[in-house]
């Protein structure tokens, strides 16, 4: 088993995450399930935020190589980008208000959304999101730049 720790301050909060490899697969009920599985990985989130201490479990299996720290910070990074693409849809497209719930529509909807976010976000303006999108929706020049610009 392989161990690492990291601890970050910030925002009135200390947040401590610890990652924990095994690679013992004894205890899985069939890993050979798994084509290429190498490790059971245990990432513990602790948060302190004045007297209140949370803490957050999550379990992975893993074919990824390389140390605790790497695992670690790989299960973070991919966390932050899930969180950032869904905070984005939620404040700037209002995704968690919408009413769309009939068959295919909300996933047809979202796949709309993220479109118009990729388009977005790879226009060179340098206003936000949402000031970008408003201008989409009112100004047709800006719209037909945003669709069609050139790389």
């Amino acid at each position: 088993m392989t161990y690492y720790e990291e601890t970050d301050t910030g925002h009135g909060r200390c947040e401590v995450r610890r990652c924990w490899l095994v690679e013992d697969l004894r205890t899985l009920p069939d890993p050979t399930q798994w084509s290429g599985l190498r490790r059971i990985v245990w990432v513990q989130a602790e948060r302190h935020v004045g007297d209140q201490i949370s803490r957050e479990d999550r379990y992975y299996i893993t074919t990824l190589s390389g140390s605790a720290q790497a695992v670690g910070r790989a299960v973070r990074s991919h966390w932050g980008i899930e969180n950032q693409l869904h905070w984005v849809l939620d404040v700037t497209f209002r995704e968690d208000d919408s009413r769309i719930r009939c068959n295919h529509s909300p996933a047809n909807f979202n796949t709309l959304r993220q479109f118009a976010l990729n388009l977005l976000k790879r226009h060179p303006d340098r206003r936000s999101i949402k000031r970008k999108r408003l201008s989409a929706a009112a100004n047709d020049e800006f719209r037909a730049n945003l669709v069609f610009q050139q790389e």
